[in-house]
């Protein structure tokens, strides 16, 4: 079918699915996640080939990212029963008033209608993004990345199933065909069609969108995420926190890319950090990229003029020096794609100081940033984490995929 085709399609379906009760919803949910785990071994094999065909243009660490296993399947479909048993947000009175002329305003919450996903090499948005929409409402229409084309198609195959077997419309989930850039193009102009445009993925993506999107976009993913190491640091936390924060994933948005060292502590904390990062790491060890006053104290990269302003997905980790905590705050509004920043310290005046100054979606304290995440912040799990300030901030979960509208009732009241 051609992507107007399918986004007609989408936008027909739109008012069934607005109007199902929850507990329909749910049902639709249970059934699609059963669905992945039967059609399991459909999707391993078109995942192994999608993982064959890459392995010649992306690396290891972004191939991690579109290989599925039958634990990550399991994991996906855990992921849509945990979004059944979630509230539903559609149908909620936000706000009540009472005129004194006897209207009762009543502010509901309502899906958006048709949402568009654009993502790129991770199969498992496909089912977050599903179920998300399914559960607020909302036709969905994706849109994946060539390199994980068969996967994602396997698995809306398999959830479509899931709607088919409870007697439910299977256009209530929707995967374009074309995968080109004009295609995506088609996407974001579709005014007539979409009603929220969703883009998850690199810088690339997310500007693509930006400059050509007529729809309603939000900005999501990109993650130049910081951690500052203060002088009243614990170093041993702040080793065990970076570690897990560069290492853990390091292909997630919400991975670290840069450390800040208070100076303070730097000649102490910097050969710390090396051996742990890098010396005692004979499986991926992380390249330090160096500004200049860190690499008169340990051995490194020296740092590029684009290292702190690169999300580098990669076991690499650039790292600078800074007087102070103003100093860091200084550093991150300048380099920061306002996505997730933590703090390690044991001095609550200056925690306060760095959540109420840094401009984030997700500011931790004492914590890893790879907790900025749908189902680590109980939502099940996400469509996006948004970087941007307006409708929806951080992890996007039921509530930021609906809107409101005002019911009045009234008995006879003119103007």
């Amino acid at each position: 079918m051609t992507t107007l085709e399918i986004l007609k399609q989408a936008k027909a379906s739109a008012p069934e699915l607005a109007m199902l009760n929850t507990d329909t919803k749910n049902r639709a949910l249970l059934a699609m996640a059963d669905a992945l785990e039967e059609y399991s071994d459909k999707i391993l094999e078109a995942n192994a080939i999608d993982v064959e065909a890459a392995k010649a243009s992306i690396g290891e660490v972004m191939t991690d990212r579109l290989r599925l296993t039958t634990e990550r399947i399991k994991g996906m479909a855990d992921g849509i029963r945990e979004v059944a048993n979630l509230p539903d947000p559609t149908g909620s009175v936000i706000d009540k008033v009472e005129r004194p002329n006897g209207l009762v305003i009543n502010k509901i919450r309502v899906p958006m209608g048709v949402v568009a996903i654009i993502y790129e090499s991770r199969p498992n948005v496909t089912s977050d993004a599903a179920a998300l929409a399914l559960k607020s409402g909302n036709v969905c229409v994706l849109r994946g990345g060539k390199e994980a084309y068969k996967s994602s198609y396997a698995i809306v195959s398999a959830m479509r199933m899931g709607l088919k077997s409870i007697g439910l419309p299977e256009t209530f989930i929707n995967m374009l065909e074309d995968t080109t850039r004009a295609g995506a193009n088609e996407l974001m102009t579709a005014t007539e069609y979409v009603d929220l445009l969703i883009p998850r993925g690199g810088a690339g993506l997310i500007r693509a969108c930006v400059e050509n999107a007529k729809v309603p976009c939000i900005q999501t993913g990109t993650g130049i995420c910081h951690i500052y190491v203060d002088k009243d640091a614990d170093l041993d936390m702040a080793l065990d926190i970076i570690e897990n924060a560069k290492t853990s994933r390091p292909s997630v948005c919400n991975a670290e890319e840069a450390c800040l060292v208070n100076r303070a502590i730097a000649k102490d904390f910097l050969p710390r950090l090396k051996k742990r990062l890098a010396d005692n790491r004979s499986v991926n060890p992380v390249e330090l990229r160096l500004d200049r006053e860190a690499a008169e104290i340990i051995d490194g990269t020296p740092a590029g003029a684009d290292d702190f302003d690169t999300e580098f997905l990669d076991y690499i980790l650039a790292v600078a020096i800074v007087e102070d905590v103003k100093e860091a705050v200084l550093h991150i509004s300048k380099h920061s794609t306002h996505h997730s920043e933590a703090i390690i310290t044991s001095n609550e005046k200056t925690a306060n100081y760095f959540t109420a100054a840094v401009d984030s979606s997700s500011v931790y304290v004492n914590a890893s940033t790879r907790f900025t995440d749908g189902g680590e912040f109980g939502l099940g799990c996400e469509i996006g984490i948004s970087t941007q300030k307006l409708h929806a901030r951080g992890p996007m979960g039921l509530e930021e995929l609906t809107t409101y509208k005002y019911v009045i009732r009234g008995n006879g009241q003119i103007r």
